[in-house]
Parts: structure tokens; C-alpha cells; sequence
């Protein structure tokens, strides 16, 4: 068994190989924030190298999300690797680590976990011409990121665009009945929570912030 791969700064954020098959961490922030937290695309992408040769992979995740591009990396990275990827939702896979799932052959998602989707979000400080060009990058990028649940989920560009736009909060059942998840499973349980609900318009009551109990989950990860 190779070592783990573990970064600071990326807390809950692992990679380990086992013969041919690799297991994956995303327990946290997609990207890094303003303090240098979270696991960046390019990181993401020289441990996905160095698990090697292996055939299948199990992404894990419980994360509210974090950069968009770093997590539309993240799923090419995904969806163009030779192994067949199988996807565990343990606790939450909000914003773009909702994408990312979508790049698994498989997603299983716990029975009291979610799945959230929403537009793209971005800030900008500029001039009016600057910010009309970001709000059309915006745009594009929440068409890119609706193609990839059109895609898996074989709905209508309407009716997933409706769930964008609302931010709608799937529990496991509703992710599989969307399309968006495979099947509903007893899996590890974990304390997924939100860090800012005022981040978000239908938080569910059940991801109000636990912050105790999911870094004592974390810290028992990575042990």
C-alpha cells in the first residue's frame, strides 16, 4: 500500500493506493480560499498520477464545494482516467463538488446525505465592462456545469435549469430519483455540514453547522 498522500492546507483531503486500486478524500474544500486551504487542480491532478496503474478508484465525498474551475478539472481528471471511478456521497457533494460526483461510472449516495446544485457564483471588482464580460463568463460556465447533470441524469435542459436556479437540495432518495445518483446505501456516516449558511437560500435544517462533530470526523480520517 503506497503512502498516503496528505497536503497542508487540504484538510480532509487524501489519496492512497492499494494494488490496483486507489481510494480518494475530498472531505473538505474544492480549490484553494483566500488562505490557502482546500486541494488545488493541480495537486489533485499530480496525486491522481501518482496512484499509477490502478483499474478502479472510489472517490469519497463530503464538501459544500469551492472553485468552480478547479472542480471542473477535478471531473475531466475524473471522467478521461482509465479506471472505473465509483463515487460514495458519505455526506454532502454541494456546488461543485456536486459536479465532480457526476464524473463517477457509478455514484452511491448515503441514505441521510445530500446533493446540491446551483448557477455558477463569482465576484469581481472592476469596471462596468469588466463585470459585464464576468457576467458572461458566469453564464457560460453554469451552461458547461447544466450540460454535465443534463448529460447524467437525462433530464431536460429546462427542468435541470429550473433546479439550478432554485438551489435545490437533494436528499439521497430525490438524488437518485433526478438521475443523479445511482442508488441509495448505508454508508459511512458522517457529519455533514455547511461552514456559512448564509451562503445559501434552502439549507436544509439537517446541514446547519455541526463544526465540532465533522472536524472530530476529519481528524479520525486521517489518522
Amino acid at each position: 500500500m503506497k503512502k498516503p498522500i496528505n497536503r497542508a492546507g487540504a484538510a480532509g483531503y487524501r489519496m492512497t493506493a492499494r494494488g490496483g486500486r486507489g481510494e480518494i478524500y475530498l472531505y473538505g474544500i474544492i480549490g484553494q480560499d483566500f488562505w490557502g486551504d482546500g486541494v488545488s487542480a493541480k495537486q489533485f491532478a499530480d496525486d491522481l498520477k501518482g496512484l499509477g496503474a490502478v483499474t478502479s478508484i472510489d472517490l469519497r465525498i463530503n464538501s459544500e464545494g469551492g472553485d468552480v474551475f478547479a472542480g471542473k478539472s477535478m471531473y475531466s481528471l475524473l471522467a478521461e482516467h482509465p479506471a472505473r471511478v465509483t463515487v460514495h456521497v458519505d455526506g454532502l457533494a454541494a456546488s461543485a463538488a456536486s459536479f465532480i460526483a457526476m464524473a463517477g461510472d457509478d455514484i452511491q449516495i448515503a441514505e441521510g446525505a445530500f446533493m446540491m446544485v446551483h448557477n455558477a457564483r463569482g465576484g469581481l471588482f472592476g469596471t462596468s465592462e469588466d463585470l459585464r464580460r464576468h457576467a458572461d463568463l458566469m453564464d457560460t460556465v453554469t451552461d458547461s456545469i447544466r450540460d454535465m447533470y443534463v448529460a447524467r441524469s437525462g433530464k431536460s435542459v429546462a427542468a435541470v435549469k429550473k433546479w439550478m436556479d432554485e438551489e435545490t437540495w437533494f436528499t439521497g432518495q430525490q438524488a437518485v430519483d433526478a438521475g443523479l445518483a445511482d442508488t441509495v446505501v448505508e454508508n459511512l456516516r458522517v457529519a455533514a455540514s455547511v461552514r456559512d449558511p448564509s451562503k445559501y437560500r434552502h439549507l436544509p435544517d439537517a446541514l446547519l453547522p455541526r463544526r465540532a462533530t465533522a472536524l472530530q470526523t476529519i481528524a479520525a480520517l486521517r489518522r
